[in-house]
C-alpha cells in the first residue's frame, strides 16, 4: 500500500499522486505494479523500494544517481508464535530522498515510529527533506527507549515471580528478554555507527542546525545502547544467579523429601523386628502392640529432632 501526505496550512493531508507529495509511505501488503509504478514515477531505482523485504538488511546509506538511500533498524514486537522466540526483534526501514527533495519511507512491517512521524509531520518541516529524515531518526531512538523501558518492567516482574518459583517458565521468559536485547545491541550499534558515518561524511547536506541536531541524536543513540548494554549484563547475572538459587531449592526439597522418607521408615523397621519368627518380650500379650508403638514413636521423635537441629527442615 502506498500513502501519499502533503503538509498543507500546518495540516496532514493525504493525496492521490505522488506528485507535489511531501512524503510518500510504503507499507505492507506490496503490490508489484505498485512498487514498479512509483520506481518509474519518481525515477527511484526499485531494489531501494524492496530493500526493507529482507529483515536481516544492516543499516547503511548510498546514493544512486542522486536518489539517497537510508536503511535504519527499528524495534517491533514480535508477532511469532513459538514461545522460545524474542518478545522484541528489529526490523529495517528505508528512507528515501528524491532528487524532487521528497521524502519516500518504506516498512516491512507495521512501524510505531512511522506511525508517530505521521501524527506530527504537520509540525516538521516538508519544505526541509534532511530535517524530516532526522526526525524520523528521533522517533525511532525514542521507540528503543520506551521498549527497553518496558523490557525491564517485565524483567522486574518475571524476577519476583521467580523468587518463589522452581519452574522453568520464569526462566524461559527470562531467556526471550535476553533474546531481544541481543537485537537491539545489535541495531542500536550498527545505527550508532551509521549515524556517526553520516556526520563525518555530511552525507545529507545538511546546514549548521541539522548538523547539531545529527549530533544529539548520536547521543541519544549512545545512550540507548549503554542501556541495552546494561540491561543485557544484568540480565546474564540475573538468569546465572537465579539458575543457582533453582538448584539450591531442589536440593532443599531433596533434602527434606529424603528426611521425611527416612522418619516414615522407621515405624516400618520397628514392625519388621516385631514380626520376626523369634521370641520378644510381651508378643503373646497385648502390651507387646503398645510398646512397638511407643518404640516406633520414640524414634521418629528422635529422628525428627536430629534432622530439625541439622537444618533439614
Amino acid at each position: 500500500m502506498v500513502q501519499y501526505f502533503k503538509n498543507i496550512n500546518r495540516q496532514t493531508l493525504e493525496i492521490e499522486k505522488p506528485e507535489g507529495a511531501n512524503w510518500i509511505n510504503v507499507t505492507p501488503p506490496f503490490q508489484e505494479k505498485e512498487i514498479d509504478n512509483l520506481s518509474q514515477n519518481l525515477d527511484i531505482p526499485r531494489d531501494f523500494l524492496t530493500d526493507t523485504l529482507d529483515i536481516e538488511e544492516r543499516a547503511r546509506y548510498e546514493i544512486d544517481e542522486g536518489v539517497k538511500l537510508i536503511v535504519l533498524k527499528t524495534p517491533v514486537e514480535n508477532k511469532s508464535v513459538f514461545e522460545s522466540d524474542a518478545f522484541y526483534v528489529t526490523i529495517p526501514i528505508s528512507i528515501i530522498i528524491t532528487e524532487r527533495n521528497q521524502v519516500i519511507t518504506v516498512n516491512s512491517f507495521e512501524n510505531v515510529a512511522i506511525r508517530r512521524f505521521l501524527s506530527s509531520f504537520a509540525k516538521r518541516h516538508p519544505e526541509r527533506p534532511n530535517m524530516m529524515v532526522l526526525k524520523i531518526f528521533e522517533k525511532v531512538v525514542m521507540d528503543f527507549m520506551e521498549v527497553l523501558k518496558e523490557i525491564n518492567h517485565r524483567r522486574n516482574i518475571v524476577e519476583q515471580k521467580l523468587y518463589d518459583s522452581n519452574r522453568n517458565e520464569e526462566l524461559l521468559a527470562l531467556m526471550r528478554i535476553q533474546k531481544s536485547l541481543v537485537y537491539f545491541v545489535t541495531a542500536l550499534r550498527s545505527n550508532e555507527l551509521l549515524l556517526m558515518k553520516m556526520e563525518r561524511t555530511n552525507f545529507l547536506n545538511c546546514d549548521e542546525d541539522e548538523r547539531e541536531f545529527l549530533s544529539d541524536l548520536i547521543v541519544e543513540f549512545s545512550q540507548a545502547l549503554e542501556m541495552a548494554d546494561t540491561y543485557t549484563n544484568i540480565l546474564s547475572s540475573t538468569m546465572d544467579a537465579f539458575a543457582s538459587i533453582i538448584n539450591n531449592n531442589m536440593n532443599i526439597v531433596i533434602k527434606r523429601l529424603t528426611a521425611i522418607t527416612i522418619i516414615v521408615s522407621v515405624p516400618g523397621l520397628v514392625a519388621a523386628f516385631f514380626g520376626m519368627n523369634v521370641i520378644f518380650p510381651g508378643e503373646n500379650k497385648i502390651e507387646g502392640f503398645f510398646y512397638a508403638i511407643i518404640i516406633s514413636v520414640f524414634v521418629s521423635v528422635l529422628t525428627s529432632w536430629y534432622f530439625y537441629k541439622k537444618k533439614w527442615f
